[in-house]
């Protein structure tokens, strides 16, 4: 297991935000642009529900996306993101394995 993993998901907004990702349409309001599911979730979104700006919004994301855990996508100017629940598998699998 690497250590990246363990700061991704040493966070407590980082573990909201994968919290919320697991179910999108609970958490978030229809988008214009991309289906929640399907696409994800629009970052402004996020770092609205989060409280944070959307730089630091950008961070956190930042780190999801470089442990695999959270794919983005653009459409047109804004950044979407959703769970890779495969990779979150695999961790969940080497955490289980490792304890």
């Amino acid at each position: 297991m690497q250590a990246d993993i363990f700061r991704a998901l040493g966070n407590e907004k980082r573990l909201q935000i994968l919290e919320w990702l697991k179910d999108p349409r609970a958490h978030f309001p229809p988008q214009v642009d991309g289906d929640l599911v399907e696409d994800g979730v629009c970052g402004l979104f996020i770092a609205d529900k989060l409280g944070v700006s959307p730089s630091t919004l950008s961070e956190h994301m930042r780190i999801l996306t470089a442990t695999g855990l959270v794919r983005a996508a653009r459409i047109k100017q804004w950044t979407f993101y959703r769970r890779d629940e495969a990779r979150l598998a695999e961790v969940a699998e080497a955490l289980r394995r490792a304890l």
